[in-house]
């Protein structure tokens, strides 16, 4: 009995554990979208500039994640060989930096509930490159799932009081390449077996899309920062604590994943939107209208139903992989026990002799 209520305690101490490592991640990723979006936005901050800013974050994460792994050695690190540096990491970095560029310059034109009911495509995008580069089959009933998601934000960006197609197409071409992205991991890393925690990552892939960053820089920004002499102006309290929290909100990723699973961050994540786009609305201000909220309700119960789906196959997964291990176990057992005989029949005979 006391056993039993040790467990159950365990257990319970457990979800409390993970739903308080899921609200951090939460609080985190919607402070850094609000940040930026303070940063970026020509009414507030007023810094457009979101390369720069995208390549702030960066050196701020490499310098720290190298004192980490290097200095401190906290981080345990995989070793990657300069072949799979080269043709995995590199190009997962030149797409990273890529998403995180256009995502943040659709910033300067939209607003952050805007931003949160356009992200509702991530499944359907990541969905279409699967079944396009053969990761992933194809199901009727998922992809008329995908579809009903997509008819949820075309009429929520069809009530969107302030519509603007250039920061509409930034962020769709950016939901485009962060699925590409999340895609070829699987693709280049996992099916390697290498797996990552965000220090790491951040280690091997900062650098990396610093780099690709400052191709852009140089003929987008830095003349721009030449001509205004934006330089002179930098807060370095407001880009300090903005890098701080885009770096806290990677070690929030590290426990969420870590401590419960990937679909729950990704269940968390609706959640996370749905507060944004209320704090959007309340606080900032920013219109969201009626079919606003129809269109994006119609999305949102696409992506649970669509993850409602991931956690019944994972489900499905993890009992095939039980019932195999026992009916290994039990077939080993019987070998073992048919060799038992046989060993004992083969003293016998020898005994009669």
């Amino acid at each position: 009995m006391a056993k039993s209520a040790t467990l159950s305690g365990g257990v319970l101490k457990k979800v409390i554990l993970s739903y308080i490592y899921l609200a951090i991640w939460i609080v985190l990723s919607g402070t850094v979208i609000v940040y930026n979006k303070y940063i970026l936005d020509k009414k507030l901050y007023d810094w457009p500039f979101p390369i720069s800013l995208t390549m702030i974050h960066m050196g701020f994460c490499s310098s720290l994640a190298f004192f980490l792994v290097r200095i401190l050695k906290l981080v345990e690190l995989f070793t990657l060989s300069r072949r799979v540096y080269f043709t995995c990491v590199l190009p997962i970095g030149a797409l990273y930096s890529l998403s995180l560029w256009l995502s943040n310059s659709a910033y300067i034109y939209l607003s952050v509930s805007f931003i949160q009911m356009l992200k509702a495509l991530m499944p359907v995008a990541v969905y279409t490159i699967g079944i396009l580069l053969k990761k992933d089959s194809f199901k009727k009933s998922t992809m008329c799932n995908m579809l009903a998601i997509s008819i949820g934000v075309a009429i929520a960006a069809y009530g969107e009081s302030k519509f603007d197609s250039f920061g509409v197409s930034l962020q769709l071409l950016s939901v485009l390449v962060e699925a590409t992205r999340l895609v070829l991991i699987q693709i280049l890393l996992n099916s390697k077996g290498i797996k990552l925690n965000p220090i790491a990552t951040l280690y091997y892939v900062a650098p990396s899309c610093f780099v690709f960053l400052s191709i852009p820089w140089v003929f987008v920004e830095l003349p721009v920062f030449k001509e205004r002499g934006f330089g002179l102006d930098f807060d370095f309290m407001v880009f300090g604590t903005n890098c701080l929290c885009a770096f806290a909100l990677n070690l929030a990723v590290f426990l969420v994943v870590g401590k419960t699973s990937a679909l729950t961050m990704n269940i968390g994540g609706v959640v996370k939107d749905w507060l944004l786009i209320a704090f959007s609305w309340s606080v900032i201000k920013d219109n969201v209208t009626p079919l606003n909220l129809v269109g994006y309700g119609l999305a949102f119960l696409g992506v649970a139903y669509y993850n409602h789906q991931k956690l019944q196959t994972l489900k499905a997964k993890e009992a095939e992989q039980k019932a195999q291990l026992q009916q290994d176990d039990e077939e080993g057992g019987g070998l073992l026990l048919t060799q038992r005989e046989q060993n004992d029949t083969g003293k016998k005979g020898d005994s009669q002799y």
